[in-house]
C-alpha cells in the first residue's frame, strides 16, 4: 500500500499506472482528486488559459447535474471514478468493493452518459481484491508518481510547486486535489513545469 506522506511513489505492480511509458519525452499528466467541488471552475479556467489537459477522479456522490461536468468533457479532459463515498477499499470485502465501484460507474454514466475507464483508489490504498474488481469492471487503476502533498500544505502552498517541479520525470502522473491552496498556485505550477521543458498530456490510452 502506498505511503501517502512520500512525494515520489514507487510501484512494482504492473496493474497500476503511476507513469505512462507511452508518453512523449518530457511530458507529465496532471490529475485532480476529490471533486467535483466548488473550486472546479477556477481549475478549469487555469487549465484553459494554459492549454493543459487533465484527468479528474471524482467522488460520484458529489456529481450533480448542475456541476460543470459538460465543460470538463468539452475542454478535452478525462473523468474517472474515485468511488462513491471515498472509502478505504482495503477495509471492505471484495463484494463491497465491487458494489462501491459499480455504483460509481452507474452514477457517472447516469449523469454524463460516459462510462469511466479509469479509477483511483481513495487514500491510494488497494489490495488484490481491488485489482480483481477493477479488471471485472474494465477499469484501469491510476495511482501517481509524484504526490504534490497539497492536502497537507494549506499554509504553505508554494511547497506544492516545489514538490512537483523538483521531482519531474518523463510520463509521470502528478497527484493534485480540488483544494483552495492548489488553485492558488496552479498557474504558477503549470508555468514552472513548462519552464523545465515539459508538456502536458493525458494517458496515452485515454
Amino acid at each position: 500500500m502506498v505511503d501517502c506522506t512520500r512525494v515520489v511513489y514507487d510501484s512494482e505492480d504492473p496493474a497500476v499506472i503511476v507513469s505512462d511509458p507511452g508518453q512523449e519525452e518530457k511530458s507529465v499528466i496532471l490529475t485532480f482528486d476529490d471533486g467535483p467541488g466548488k473550486f472546479l471552475p477556477e481549475i478549469l479556467d487555469v487549465l484553459s488559459e494554459e492549454k493543459v489537459p487533465a484527468m479528474f477522479f471524482w467522488q460520484t456522490r458529489l456529481l450533480y447535474p448542475a456541476r460543470p461536468w459538460q465543460r470538463v468533457l468539452a475542454e478535452g479532459h478525462v473523468i474517472g471514478t474515485h468511488t462513491v463515498k471515498h472509502p478505504n477499499l482495503v477495509r471492505l470485502s471484495e463484494e463491497q468493493q465491487l458494489h462501491e465501484l459499480r455504483s460509481s460507474i452507474e452514477q457517472l454514466e447516469a449523469v454524463t452518459g460516459i462510462r469511466p475507464r479509469y479509477f483511483r483508489p481513495p487514500f491510494g490504498q488497494y489490495d488484490q481484491a481491488t485489482l480483481r474488481t477493477a479488471e471485472t469492471l474494465e477499469l484501469t487503476p491510476v495511482m501517481w508518481r509524484i504526490a504534490s502533498l497539497d492536502w497537507e500544505l494549506r499554509d504553505d502552498p508554494a511547497a506544492i510547486v516545489t514538490n512537483v517541479v523538483e521531482n519531474l520525470e518523463d510520463g509521470a502522473v502528478v497527484l493534485l486535489h480540488e483544494l483552495p491552496q492548489t488553485v492558488s498556485v496552479l498557474q504558477k505550477l503549470i508555468q514552472a513545469i513548462k519552464e523545465k521543458g515539459y508538456t502536458f498530456k493525458l494517458l496515452s490510452m485515454s
